[in-house]
């Protein structure tokens, strides 16, 4: 009898829940510990767990019907005893947790899987090459490094006949680089997200970083005064697209904390380029590349915001439900399509192009911009400063009314995103110099 089977068989003897979704995750690892370029240790890691989400029906003194819900985890080798009280303890604590009434997917599937021929041995090996690869100098190296390989399997089923089983590399690197010029030394820390490993786009990455380290020691002082466009070129351009992906999480906007209506702007716009966000059912080298997701539930792609128009909101069952969305999954990979101009046109000119922030956030309800500038290039009168300090900030609502993007797009783990973003409007506040 297997895992699922076993939980799912004590589940009905106890009774007293309404429904329940059951996930079994295996997750086989390699890690590997370099200082320089020396392993120092690495290990095998191999975990199987049990997720457990019982609900009950509850009505309420005024007679509405509530949704309970309570979740738990535990080892595949928990013993029937550990079991057992599991399962009793999450159907008591379910009866604490009151939501509007909602039922799981219902819909019953074929077995939907993605299985992978990916294989630890080869995607390590990949990454440590990728690591050797690089090109260090006496002022810019590779302090120690760290290398996660993970294949994960997922099994789940809920009570409504749901069944899918999906498995997925996923890894991650950890880098420390130390760049130093006279008496100054710093680190910069680095981590890379995947499926398997790119080891050419990887080296170009590393790279790129220790140039940045070796430039962080020839800054100067970001200028007060300065009112320009912003260029985004890294992964911090995340944030600026993550808010309107965001906005279309149907739990945001069931939680009144998100005021886009579908088949309406999602932005007053002057100029600049059009949004247009596709949620994805596949992306390849993702680090969650699956077709369906934690609820069991069918990934389909689909566009959430086309030419600034709000399309279509994505979600878990229970906020879907809420919206009277009935067929709706989770979204982890997703595009955002290029713009009109190529990178070149929109580097005309005067801005202030930033690649390193100690913090850079949108917060995804207000809109709210900030950041505090480790590093940037100031291009203005066909000249480039290199500076850092200060800090930029603005609002994204505002900044989107004419915001620009390359019609390049580059890969970030799960998000294809235009190479550059460029923002006007934006407040950068400079060192003041006494």
């Amino acid at each position: 009898m297997d895992t699922l089977t076993r939980v799912e068989n004590r589940i009905k003897e106890i009774g007293g829940w309404s429904a329940y979704e059951l996930t079994e995750t295996d997750n086989s690892r390699w890690e590997f510990y370099f200082i320089r370029h020396r392993l120092d240790q690495n290990r095998v890691v191999d975990t199987k767990t049990i997720g457990i989400t019982l609900y009950t029906d509850i009505t309420d003194p005024d007679g509405n019907k509530l949704t309970g819900k309570a979740y738990g985890e535990l080892s595949a080798t928990a013993s029937d005893g550990e079991l057992d009280k599991t399962i009793k303890d999450l159907i008591y604590q379910a009866g604490f947790v009151k939501n509007p009434a909602y039922t799981l997917y219902g819909k019953k599937q074929e077995h939907v899987s993605y299985d992978t021929d990916a294989q630890k041995e080869e995607i390590s090996k990949a990454f440590i090459e990728a690591a050797k690869a690089v090109e260090e100098t006496c002022s810019e190296d590779i302090n120690s490094y760290e290398i996660f390989v993970d294949i994960i399997s997922r099994d789940f089923r809920n009570s409504n006949g749901v069944s899918c089983r999906v498995s997925y590399p996923s890894s991650m690197l950890e880098i420390v680089i130390n760049a130093r010029r006279e008496d100054h030394e710093i680190e910069l820390y680095r981590n890379f997200r995947s499926g398997t490993c790119d080891s050419k786009r990887l080296s170009e990455d590393i790279a790129k970083a220790m140039n940045y380290g070796k430039d962080r020691l020839l800054a100067v002082p970001t200028p007060e005064g300065l009112e320009l466009p912003v260029i985004f070129s890294t992964d911090d351009a995340i944030g600026i697209y993550g808010y309107f992906f965001e906005k279309m999480d149907a739990a945001m906007k069931y939680q009144k904390m998100s005021d886009f209506e579908i088949g309406k702007p999602v932005t007053e716009r002057t100029g600049g380029d059009k949004i247009t966000i596709e949620a994805l059912d596949s992306l390849e080298n993702s680090s969650e590349n699956v077709p369906v997701d934690k609820e069991g539930s069918v990934i389909k792609r689909r566009f959430l915001i086309k030419d600034d128009i709000a399309e279509s909101f994505w979600g878990s069952r229970q906020y879907s439900s809420y919206l009277g969305i009935e067929e709706n999954s989770i979204v982890t990979n997703a595009k955002v399509y290029g713009g009109k101009d190529p990178e070149e046109e929109l580097r005309k000119g005067d801005y202030l192009e930033l690649v390193e922030f100690s913090d850079f956030q949108v917060d995804p309800v207000g809109g709210d911009i900030a950041g505090e500038i480790r590093l940037g290039y100031l291009h203005r009168g066909g000249e480039v400063t290199i500076v850092t300090g200060g800090s930029v900030s603005g609002q994204m609502q505002e900044a989107a009314k004419d915001m620009a993007f390359s019609s390049e797009t580059v890969q970030y783990d799960k998000y294809v995103i235009p190479r550059i973003t460029r923002l006007n409007g934006l407040h950068i506040t400079g060192v003041r110099q006494d």
